[in-house]
């Protein structure tokens, strides 16, 4: 009860402290806040934005970046967009359902064939159209960051879906994440990714999911020792800003501020490649067992979740355009 308390109290406190963007003579600021490390590939394509919308911009533009939850968590960060206290903030498309209900097609289990497949479907026509399926709610997209693959990681072995059974997992504030992990047998606990290394210590979890820098990054192989490849989803992040702040902007900052996140896209996507081999390497270093694992058989788990999508005519149509892309 007092995490929940002073968790809103940080949001209600940020809200009266900040505005979104300021403008001072002839420069524009527009606060950026996220909840990763500053050494995480995403926070480092984001200052990378930085630099280049102030090139772009002859330093008219520039973002003063917030990282590490400093500002909330990822929903707090977005409800501060919704009302102009913050400017933009990178979430993961799972936490984005919340607000544009359509995106939980990206949480469903195995549904890109290979990385190459994610990419053509992320920036093409169906991408560009889940960036502004949240413009109703004050939230638009502008790019899409490659997250990689999610796999489980554990304090104990996980060679099949049945090591799942009964285990407490924790998940994002994602109805589909939370049903897939139903569905393989855990018991689904939404925690907060900033309070989660805690979570294992005290064993309120015994797991959870994630890709592989996110789980080096944030030191959890010291508690879980166990992952299994299984890369059950591939969620990206999304780079979302406040319509408050969107349409505050000039149609020529528009522009900048939109080539600049495309740009910092593709460069996180040369990163990220890099620092996934690095966290294989070191988590194998510092003693985690990484177990490759039969992928058909967490497939076949999950497939109530595609008839369950399906009986929705338009959500049938998208997942039909997704698998009917090369």
């Amino acid at each position: 009860m007092r995490s929940s308390m002073s968790a809103s109290f940080l949001v209600v406190l940020v809200a009266l402290l900040l505005t979104g963007c300021e403008k001072s003579g002839n420069i524009r600021v527009i606060k950026l806040g996220h909840g990763l490390d500053v050494s995480h590939p995403v926070h480092k394509a984001m200052v990378f934005m930085g630099e280049r919308l102030k090139e772009k911009s002859d330093g008219k533009m520039l973002l003063d970046i917030y990282p590490s939850q400093q500002l909330g968590s990822e929903r707090e960060s977005l409800e501060l967009l919704q009302i102009g206290s913050l400017g933009m903030t990178k979430v993961s498309t799972g936490v984005m359902e919340n607000f544009a209900p359509g995106l939980k097609v990206f949480g469903l289990p195995f549904l890109f064939k290979d990385r190459e497949h994610r990419f053509n479907v992320l920036e093409g026509e169906i991408g560009e159209h889940f960036l502004n399926a949240s413009i109703d709610k004050r939230l638009k997209g502008l790019t899409f960051y490659d997250a990689g693959s999610r796999s489980f990681y554990s304090k104990t072995p996980i060679d099949s879906p049945e090591d799942l059974e009964g285990l407490k997992l924790r998940v994002m504030e994602s109805q589909t994440a939370i049903n897939m992990v139903k569905l393989l047998g855990g018991s689904p606990t939404p925690i907060a990714w900033g309070e989660l290394y805690t979570a294992l210590q005290q064993g309120i979890v015994d797991g959870a999911e994630n890709n592989l820098p996110s789980f080096y990054l944030s030191r959890h192989y010291e508690v879980c020792k166990y992952i299994v490849l299984d890369e059950h989803t591939a969620l990206p992040d999304i780079l979302v800003i406040g319509t408050p702040v969107w349409n505050s902007l000039s149609e020529q900052e528009q522009v900048w501020l939109k080539e600049a996140a495309m740009e910092s896209s593709e460069f996180e996507k040369e990163i990220w490649r890099e620092a996934e081999l690095e966290a294989l390497e070191e988590i194998q270093k510092a003693g985690v067992k990484v177990i490759e694992t039969d992928k058909d058989a967490f497939k076949e788990k999950v497939q109530p979740m595609y008839e369950e999508f399906k009986e929705n005519p338009e959500m049938r149509e998208v997942i039909e355009a997704i698998q009917s892309l090369n």
